[in-house]
Formats: C-alpha cells, structure tokens, sequence
C-alpha cells in the first residue's frame, strides 16, 4: 500500500477547500449577474403608457372681429376631441387637437411676448381645454409653462363664469379617467442567459 505524506494530506485538504470556495464563489456571482442582467434587460424592453378614456371638445365662439371666447367645453371620446369654432358670419371651423397646436405654435413662435395678452383664438386654444390636452404629453411641457404663467384669471378667457367652472369639472373628470399599465416589448423567443437556458434530457 501507497504511504501518504502527512504534509501532503494536509496540501490536499487544502487544495479542496480552496477549489471549492472557488466554486461556490462563481456560482454566486453567476447567479447575482443573472439576476442582476434579467432585471436590466426589463428594464430596458418595458415602459408606462399613460391612456385617457374620455377627452375635450372646445366649442369657440368669436363676438367681436378677431376676439373670442370659450362658450363650453364638454367631455368626448379620446378620438373627438377638438375645437368647434364660429365665426361672426355664421360659418364654423372644427380644429383637431393637432390643428389647435399648430395655431398655439405659430402664435408662441411670431408673438411670444404677446401671448395670452389679447383675446384671439390662439389664446381661447392655449388657455381653454386644447392647450390642457396637449399639456398632458411630456413632450409638451412648454405649452404648461404659458398655461401656468399666463393671465392670473383665465376664467376672463370664458362667455361667463358658468361656462368656467363647467370646463373646471371637464377637467377633473379628464384627469380621473386616467389609466397607466407597463408595457413589455422584449422580442418573442424568450429570456436568453445562463438562467435562460432550457434543457431536455432522454432516456437511454
């Protein structure tokens, strides 16, 4: 029979021990980067997406040349809402949200300073239940910068108190109609990654 060495029992003791700590070491930190990427790759393939149910329609009536104000504003479905508009001579314009935005944006880009300061239909737009529609997108918060500094009363904007506080109403139940839910967009196939991974076995 083979004589082992002391010394080179307790060097393989040893040599275990330190492979398996190795081991266990690089189990752990496969597992922890795993979790780690699974939850960065949801990250990156998922976002919120904000939905309104109802919407705003604008009725606009002009009472002077050039000067209008806001006769009512009524909820609507999503896909109705916009701006009816009628003129002194009787005839009428319906304007969608992104007819409305183009007359806000030409007005904030040729009279910036003068916005909010008369009584046109770009303002009746900015201020009424157009302008907080489209202030609703992220990617219009220049719009709710004019809202939030323009005129201190902007029930002034309005045929008559009534009619305000009537859009105020409009308002909130825009706001409680809100609905937000996490949409995931990772490509079908499945998670890829060592934790991924599915295997078969057969029998012989």
């Amino acid at each position: 029979m083979a004589q082992i060495r002391k010394g080179s029992f307790i060097r393989s003791v040893k040599d275990i021990s330190i492979g398996g700590a190795l081991a266990i070491a690089l189990l752990s930190g496969i597992s922890l980067g795993s979790c780690s990427s699974n939850e960065e790759d949801e990250a990156a393939y998922s976002y919120e997406e904000t939905t309104f149910t109802k919407g705003i329609r604008s009725h606009i009536k002009e009472v002077k040349p050039g000067e209008f104000k806001i006769v009512s504003e009524d909820n609507v479905p999503p896909d109705s809402s916009g701006a009816v508009v009628t003129y002194l001579d009787g005839h009428t314009d319906k304007l969608s949200p992104e007819a409305a935005k183009a007359l806000i944006d030409e007005e904030i880009k040729n009279n910036q300073s003068y916005v909010g300061h008369h009584s046109g239909l770009s303002t009746m737009l900015l201020y009424g239940g157009m302008g907080y529609l489209l202030g609703r997108n992220s990617s219009n918060g220049y719009i709710n910068n004019f809202r939030n500094s323009g005129p201190q009363n902007p029930g002034a904007f309005y045929s008559n108190p009534s009619a305000y506080q009537k859009s105020q109403s409009t308002f909130r139940q825009v706001d409680a109609s809100r609905t937000t839910r996490t949409v995931n967009t990772r490509p079908s196939g499945g998670r890829k990654g060592f934790f991924g991974r599915s295997s078969s076995r057969s029998g012989g």
